[in-house]
């Protein structure tokens, strides 16, 4: 994982954050001509679940030092110390559930706007909320993986040892990507070419600084695409792309969007997207 680094200039940085019913509208009339529009969440989607942003004041990174407890070289030096901060999170993880955002998101899913959700979540709470093509960029908690060998077991391997070992005598740590170790191929591969695929992109949840996931928004605006950011304040993202930004929480918002689509849906109102979908919008300067 790493942080900012641009690939592309982006001109037009159009946002709307007046009137949330009539901007939930618009972002609902687009998408629900979408065929195979994506999701790309980050924290701020599982924060209403009860699970910290890990960089937001009172969250992971203040009791545990990421350079620290989260780098590989500290896992392959000292796998009990980075064990402290799994255990940690594990806690976390196993007392949230998913929330009306993670549902709103898989009923899309069902409905045939969305085909797939890219997320930099590991919490596992959009396939608990019944996402069946989830791109786990950061992977997932929800499973034991050793650097070693390659093998993975559940998370009740926890139980048996701290830190648990793999049958070949290598300690195991949760299957997420730590700083300082890549992002598996196949993963990236899938969700870049989703973002590339796509007739429409909702953020949710991130502000985008993360990369190389958080390219995606960015390669998706570049191909004219629709974006819809939803979050509760806007981001560098709303800032520099050209985008529909609706403000508030995940959970208040998408499920009033889901409505609005398969109202739209059933009523035929249903725009082009084939270049941004945004017609009209006030341009915001830079």
């Amino acid at each position: 994982m790493s942080s900012r680094k641009r690939g592309m200039a982006h001109a037009g940085r159009r946002t709307s954050e007046d009137g949330v019913e009539s901007s939930i509208s618009e972002a609902a009339a687009v998408l629900a001509k979408c065929q195979h529009a994506i999701a790309f969440t980050g924290a701020g989607i599982s924060v209403e679940s009860g699970i910290p942003d890990f960089r937001s004041p009172g969250g992971l990174w203040e009791r545990f030092d990421p350079v620290e407890y989260a780098h590989i070289s500290t896992f392959l030096r000292d796998p009990e110390r980075s064990w402290e901060m799994f255990l940690a999170v594990e806690q976390i993880i196993e007392e949230a559930a998913a929330n009306a955002a993670h549902r709103a998101l898989a009923e899309l899913e069902r409905e045939g706007v969305l085909g797939a959700v890219v997320t930099q979540n590991i919490d596992g709470l959009h396939q608990a909320a019944g996402s069946t093509v989830v791109h786990e960029f950061h992977g997932t908690h929800a499973e034991l993986h050793c650097v070693d060998c390659g093998r993975r077991y559940g998370r009740e391997r926890v139980l048996e040892t701290i830190p648990p070992h793999c049958s070949c005598g290598q300690a195991l740590k949760p299957a997420v990507v730590l700083f300082g170790e890549a992002i598996p191929a196949g993963v990236s591969e899938a969700a870049f070419s989703d973002a590339d695929a796509c007739d429409g992109l909702l953020v949710v949840g991130t502000s985008a600084l993360v990369f190389p996931a958080a390219q995606i928004p960015y390669q998706v605006a570049g191909r004219e695409k629709p974006v819809i950011v939803v979050d509760r304040e806007p981001t560098p993202l709303t800032r520099e792309v050209s985008c529909l930004y609706l403000r508030g929480t995940a959970g208040e918002i998408l499920p009033r969007l889901v409505t609005e689509i398969m109202a739209k849906r059933a009523g035929g109102e249903t725009p082009s997207v084939a270049s941004g979908g945004f017609g009209g919008q006030e341009q915001v300067p830079g």
